[in-house]
């Protein structure tokens, strides 16, 4: 049944990226990134910055506190992972 709709032409849907800095590494293999949105009040107007912070799979342990770091999601890989780090963009100094 998947072959067929594979064979179909149908598309896996596209996955969601996002883009945050790294506020933990004490896990194995595992960093915690906070990412940040703004969002304009309804009623007010005013710009609101809201975190979030995923659970990402770092597998080769790259990355420290304070990097910027691209994540892509994926399936579950525990309990609470479900992003892994695609990409360091910027180290931290």
């Amino acid at each position: 049944m998947a072959e067929q709709a594979q064979a179909e032409g149908a598309k896996r849907p596209s996955r969601k990226i996002a883009e945050g800095l790294v506020v933990s590494d004490k896990m194995d293999k595992t960093v915690v990134v906070a990412v940040e949105d703004r969002v304009k009040h309804r009623k007010y107007h005013k710009i609101i910055r809201r975190t979030t912070r995923y659970k990402a799979h770092d597998e080769a342990n790259e990355c420290g506190v304070g990097d910027r770091v691209r994540l892509m999601e994926t399936r579950p890989l525990s309990a609470t992972k479900r992003w892994r780090v695609v990409e360091i963009l910027e180290k931290a100094k």
